[in-house]
């Protein structure tokens, strides 16, 4: 009886925190977005590319979920994500993105929704991005209580409890932002990152390390990559009429 009233307590908490200090989507830009990309296809180019870890990476840490028996696996070591280093010595979960270079040009939101999934009480994906004012969707697939809590600086702060698997939370980002950290205020461990930006010509690096910038206007431009903590390296890059590039990053730890 004791261990169900803490829950309760908890889940009480929780919620509450979530319905307070106003939950208000932000309100449209009074300038709406252009409903066609500025882009030829026709001089269109890409830069693609890998990221590689130099060196020995460091060993994962196992995962520890006792505080919630609904997350353990039984037999399943669950390791972080902070360095994710694939065969070959190619980095995962790196935000690239062009930093600068397309002037004025504006772009459409996208139609699609992208899906932050809360599954075996981690965040899927770890790293991604969406465009500014464009919807994504935080769904509960665990029958546990997740509290998604995104803690901006630029943008809106919100913090919502999903008690029951199934339940969705809608959120738009209003302004640009490198990054967004959302984490879970039940299992502290759970950790993810979202790039907001106000233009398509972004990725996040794969378990092999690379990555694609498709579509690109020519030009020249300042190509971003962003390791949660491993820290930030950026490149110049020129492209011609339908011109692809390959440009790489290298990555090592501090220690």
């Amino acid at each position: 009886m004791i261990r169900l009233f803490g829950i309760g307590v908890a889940l009480a908490a929780l919620t509450a925190a979530a319905c307070g200090g106003g939950q208000t989507e932000p309100a449209a830009p009074a300038t709406p977005p252009p409903t066609v990309s500025p882009v030829d296809p026709a001089t269109a180019g890409n830069v693609t590319g890998k990221i590689a870890f130099e060196g020995t990476p460091p060993k994962p840490t196992v995962v520890r979920m006792d505080s919630d028996p609904n997350c353990v696996q039984p037999g399943v070591a669950t390791t972080d994500e902070l360095v994710t280093v694939g065969e070959g010595g190619g980095l995962q979960n790196v935000f690239v993105y062009v930093k600068d270079g397309l002037g004025n040009l504006r772009f459409p939101i996208p139609s699609e929704t992208i899906l932050l999934d809360q599954k075996g009480c981690h965040y899927v994906p770890h790293v991604f991005g969406a465009q500014v004012g464009q919807t994504v969707e935080v769904l509960n697939s665990d029958q546990t209580l997740h509290n998604v809590h995104a803690v901006p600086t630029a943008n809106q702060e919100f913090n919502t409890g999903q008690p029951l698997a199934g339940m969705k939370h809608v959120h738009r980002f209003s302004t640009k932002e490198v990054m967004v950290p959302f984490k879970c205020d039940v299992h502290p461990w759970m950790r993810a990152f979202v790039g907001v930006l106000d233009h398509p010509y972004f990725a996040v690096s794969t378990a092999d390390g690379t990555f694609s910038l498709k579509g690109l206007p020519p030009g020249t431009y300042t190509v971003e990559a962003w390791h949660e903590t491993l820290g930030t390296q950026t490149q110049m890059v020129t492209i011609g009429a339908s011109e692809n590039k390959e440009i790489s990053f290298a990555f090592k730890s501090a220690t």
